[in-house]
């Protein structure tokens, strides 16, 4: 590859000369230097794209000689050259970041082989990605010309959080806004096939899985087989999102993925009330109706009893005897006190732990501008949310209880979406505030951007008078009314927001872990 420099270091340098020459041959540019002094001297004063390092030298070792290497440029790659096998030198090697290692006697290919995986891997992979990502463009492509049903649709949605976590590794490829133009064209007719089947999902058993099947589905099978679960509930955490995290869990557990659909609306007072009472909102609020607080002024009072509700579910499904335990936590404080507590939960049989960081954070990067900063789009907000569970008590968590012989079940409430383009909507001055859905009396709007519920009772929503209906964004619209239509129109573009119907907010993760 022309340009990518070379430092071969071994105190027999003369000795490999037609070596050499066969990588010049293959366009790199390669020096020979004779021993460790001289190496390390040669990478202060330039660039070396990669070293060719003997281990065996007099004077400066070739382990000594690495150790100085590093401290000058952590980041160059290093093949050790070694007649020795000792599996100690090996290690002590490896544990000093060598990126491979090579046994003499070698020849020109084996080292060109090396070589190339390491200077042009990058590359390489580049190439594939996008082969791969073509292929997978055109079949999915050419599925949205048939008729698709639920399973189709979590398929592709799977598919395509896939794509978006590789695309964060090879954020250069030009097929940026290739990818972009398939997701709009799923969420377009994603948005038609919910808005034509929702209505038989919610009044039949012939259905995806749902919140409210989340306990039926997942957790009871597990509870009937006498297991300890811990059932973890992220709030707003998309399934692309989850793939971003799932190889720091992959060492302590086998991972199993699967999915569920988020009830509409797609937010926190109706989906996660739905999990933990495993009834839709209009059972809810006609079995506990001075419970339903759909009209409460903020996020924790609409779900502040989800613990009876679960409680309940508990007791109606033959777990009244059930040791259980629920905790809700907003604060970095109540994060750190489970830390701290989580080893007491050994002898409770079931540990419900909800954590509100990543929608907590949803929210206020719409009011930060240091935080739409960090995160300006949502592959940015995939590394921040990485970040925040690398460093978090949650992922410190996970692994202590790791040792607790115990399944895992990991959910969320709903996914959020990228708020791109406003759309106009009417309704007085008791229509709620949300951006994705709004209820109240009379509302309208644009029907090819939304889903109007004129009898809410047929998507399973209260309807307290025969005038009350809802209404739904679709794709990434978000609500905006006549009055001060530009101002609002530029506050919320480009906001997460939760609440519609797209393959983001209702297709979520439900994974289950088992201690390896």
């Amino acid at each position: 590859m022309k340009g990518k420099r070379i430092l071969w270091v071994d105190d027999e340098i003369e000795l490999l000369n037609s070596h050499i020459i066969f990588l010049r041959g293959k366009g790199y540019e390669v020096e020979g230097v004779s021993s460790g002094e001289q190496a390390i001297e040669a990478v202060e004063k330039d660039r070396y794209d990669l070293v060719l390092l003997d281990e065996t030298m007099p004077g400066m070792s070739g382990l000594e000689t690495l150790q100085q290497l590093k401290r000058i440029d952590s980041n160059i790659p290093v093949i050790m050259i070694t007649k020795n096998e000792a599996e100690d030198l090996m290690d002590q090697a490896i544990g000093m970041k060598i990126d491979n290692y090579l046994l003499k006697p070698i020849n020109p290919v084996q080292v060109y082989s090396a070589v190339k995986g390491i200077i042009e891997s990058q590359k390489i992979q580049e190439s594939a990605f996008g082969k791969d990502y073509l292929s997978v463009y055109n079949r999915i492509s050419q599925r949205l010309m048939t008729p698709l049903d639920w399973k189709d649709w979590a398929d592709i949605h799977m598919e395509l959080s896939h794509w978006d976590v590789e695309f964060d590794r090879f954020p250069d490829t030009g097929l940026e806004q290739t990818h972009d133009d398939l997701r709009k064209k799923c969420n377009i007719d994603f948005g038609r096939y919910v808005g034509a089947e929702y209505v038989e999902w919610v009044n039949s058993d012939k259905r995806p899985s749902l919140s409210v099947d989340v306990f039926k589905r997942f957790i009871f099978p597990h509870l009937f087989s006498h297991k300890k679960v811990y059932f973890i509930v992220i709030d707003c955490m998309r399934f692309d999102q989850w793939l971003t995290i799932q190889d720091l869990l992959a060492p302590l557990y086998r991972i199993e993925t699967d999915y569920c659909f988020s009830i509409l609306p797609s937010a926190t007072p109706y989906a996660r009330n739905g999990i933990f009472s495993g009834l839709f909102p209009l059972e809810i609020q006609k079995r506990y109706h001075e419970k339903w607080l759909e009209r409460a002024k903020d996020e924790f009072s609409k779900n502040r009893f989800e613990a009876e509700f679960m409680a309940d579910l508990l007791k109606r499904n033959g777990f009244e005897r059930l040791t259980s335990k629920y905790v809700k936590i907003y604060e970095i404080g109540e994060a750190n006190e489970v830390r701290r507590q989580v080893g007491a939960y050994k002898s409770i049989e079931f540990v419900t732990l909800v954590f509100n960081f990543l929608d907590i954070l949803a929210h206020g990067r719409s009011q930060s501008d240091i935080l739409q900063e960090i995160a300006p789009d949502e592959s940015a907000f995939r590394s921040l949310m990485r970040s925040w569970f690398t460093h978090s008590a949650l992922y410190d968590i996970l692994q202590q209880i790791a040792q607790h012989n115990a399944v895992i079940v990991i959910t969320t409430d709903h996914g959020s979406i990228l708020g791109k383009r406003a759309s106009l909507v009417h309704g007085n001055r008791e229509t709620s505030t949300n951006l994705r859905y709004k209820f109240g009396e009379n509302i309208n709007g644009d029907p090819k951007q939304t889903v109007l519920i004129k009898n809410p009772t047929d998507y399973m929503l209260p309807a307290e008078s025969p005038s009350k209906n809802y209404i739904i964004a679709k794709e990434n619209y978000y609500f905006v009314y006549p009055t001060r239509f530009h101002e609002y129109e530029k506050q919320y573009h480009g906001t997460f927001q939760h609440g519609g119907i797209s393959l983001e907010e209702m297709i979520i993760p439900c994974v289950t872990l088992y201690p390896r």
